[in-house]
């Protein structure tokens, strides 16, 4: 079983960074309608929560920052940078598929 006790915030930063991904990438691609919307924010949540410790740790390592910064900061960096890429993903993935439904 998993202890969230004592996380140092490593959880709140995940969250941070996963909202926060979401929220700066909303100003990128703006969602057409209010449904496209909510369902890129919450993938990009999702996906800032889910992967954003292994997305953290690959940067800081491929960086060479891990010797630099906490666990909260690679969770947070790597949480943003997950859900960002997620939303990325799915707005282009919607914009596509609806040019495409429109060709046919």
């Amino acid at each position: 079983m998993t202890d969230f006790s004592h996380d140092g915030g490593v959880t709140t930063a995940r969250l941070m960074g996963a909202v926060a991904g979401s929220a700066l990438s909303l100003v990128y691609l703006l969602p057409r309608s209010q449904r496209e919307a909510a369902v890129r924010f919450l993938t990009g949540v999702a996906c800032g929560l889910i992967f954003g410790g292994p997305t953290g740790v690959w940067c800081a390592t491929r960086l060479s920052l891990t010797a630099h910064l906490s666990a909260s900061e690679i969770m947070l960096a790597g949480a943003t940078l997950a859900s960002f890429a997620a939303w990325w993903a799915m707005g282009l993935l919607v914009r596509l598929i609806g040019r495409a439904g429109k060709v046919g």
